[in-house]
C-alpha cells in the first residue's frame, strides 16, 4: 500500500521542541555552535544551562550498542577496497554472521551514515542487520581524511571538505564489492540515515543493477533521475522533520510518474534522527517499528 502512515502520539516535553530544531539546523550546518547556544540559551529552563541542555542533545555512543562486536553470532572488521571514481582506496565496517560460506551464502545490505562520517551507532547498525542474517558494510566517507574522528563536530567539518561525488562514488565501490562478495548471494539492500538517506535514494537511481531494496531513512530525493530507479523502496520520514518532508510531495510525485515500487511511513511527533538511539532525539516506540519494517522488507525483498 503506498503512502504515508503513522503510529501513535509519542512526545519528550522534557526538551523544548525549539531545541530540537535549533539542533537540527546546528547538525546540518545551518547555524553554528555559538548560535546553537545562544538560542539554547533564550529558553530558560530552570537549573538547566544552555550547555548542558546542549549536552543533552549531542550524542552519547554509549547508549548505542545493541549488538557487541564480540556478539559469537557476527564476525566485524575493517576492510578497504578500491574506488577509482572516489578517492582511490575506501574503508567500511564489514560484519557478517556466523555460518556464511561461499555454500551458503547471505544477501547483503550497504549501510550509509549521516553527515559525519562512520560513527559507533552506524556501526552497531551494521552489526543489527548480521545479526538478522545480512552481510553488512558499512563504508567511511571520512577515510580519505583518516577516517571518522572519534567526535561528530569536528566529522561534520571534516565530510564538508570532501566532494560529494566522490562521496557517492565510495559508496557505489562498496555496493559493487557487496555485489560481488564470495559470501554473497549478489542480492543487495541499502539503508541509510540523513545524508545516508540522500545516499540510498542516489544509489537506487544511478546503480538500478545493484541496489535491490533501498531503505532510506528521513533522507532527501536523488539527485539523478528518479525513472531511473528499479528497486523497491521503503521511506521513513520523522513527523517534525520539516526540512526534509518539505522534499517528500515532489519527489513522492516523481516516484508515482515513474512507477516505483514504494511504500512511505511518516511517524508522529518525533524528530529527524529518531532512530539514532545515541541521542535524545532517539524515540524507541517509532525506532523499533520503524527497523521491525526494514528488515521485513529486506527479508522479502532479498532473502524471498
Amino acid at each position: 500500500m503506498k503512502g504515508m502512515r503513522g503510529v501513535g502520539n509519542i512526545v519528550q516535553p522534557e526538551i523544548p521542541q525549539e531545541a530540537f530544531d535549533w539542533y537540527d539546523e546546528y547538525a546540518h550546518g545551518d547555524i553554528d555552535r555559538r548560535t546553537f547556544l545562544q538560542r539554547l540559551g533564550t529558553l530558560g529552563i530552570a537549573g538547566l544551562s544552555a550547555a548542558s541542555l546542549a549536552n543533552s542533545l549531542l550524542p552519547n555512543y554509549a547508549l548505542a550498542e545493541q549488538v557487541s562486536f564480540n556478539d559469537p553470532d557476527i564476525k566485524a572488521t575493517y576492510v578497504e577496497f578500491d574506488s577509482p571514481d572516489g578517492y582511490g582506496r575506501a574503508r567500511g565496517y564489514l560484519v557478517v554472521p556466523a555460518g556464511v560460506s561461499a555454500d551458503q551464502p547471505a544477501p547483503a545490505v550497504l549501510v550509509a551514515h549521516e553527515n559525519r562520517g562512520l560513527n559507533p551507532y552506524i556501526e552497531d547498525v551494521a552489526r543489527r542487520l548480521a545479526k538478522a542474517g545480512y552481510i553488512a558494510l558499512a563504508p567511511d566517507a571520512l577515510f580519505s581524511l583518516g577516517g571518522y574522528p572519534g567526535n561528530d563536530d569536528q566529522g561534520r567539518a571534516m565530510q564538508k571538505q570532501l566532494d560529494r561525488g566522490k562521496i557517492e562514488a565510495d559508496f557505489k565501490a562498496g555496493a559493487r564489492l557487496l555485489k560481488s562478495h564470495e559470501l554473497s548471494t549478489g542480492k543487495v539492500g541499502m539503508v541509510g540515515f540523513c545524508f545516508g538517506g540522500y545516499l540510498t535514494n542516489e544509489l537506487a537511481a544511478t546503480l538500478p543493477d545493484v541496489i535491490d531494496a533501498g531503505a532510506p531513512f528521513y533522507g532527501t530525493p536523488p539527485s539523478s533521475e528518479v525513472a531511473a530507479i528499479k528497486a523497491p523502496l521503503q521511506l521513513h520520514f520523522a513527523g517534525l522533520d520539516t526540512r526534509v518532508n518539505g522534499y517528500w510531495p515532489e519527489y513522492e510525485a516523481a516516484l508515482k510518474q515513474a512507477d516505483v515500487d514504494y511504500t512511505a511511513y511518516v511517524y508522529p511527533d518525533v524528530n529527524h534522527g529518531f532512530h539514532n538511539d545515541s541521542t535524545s532525539r532517539y524515540n524507541e516506540e517509532s525506532a523499533e517499528l520503524a527497523w521491525s519494517r526494514t528488515l521485513q522488507f529486506f527479508d522479502e525483498k532479498l532473502k524471498g
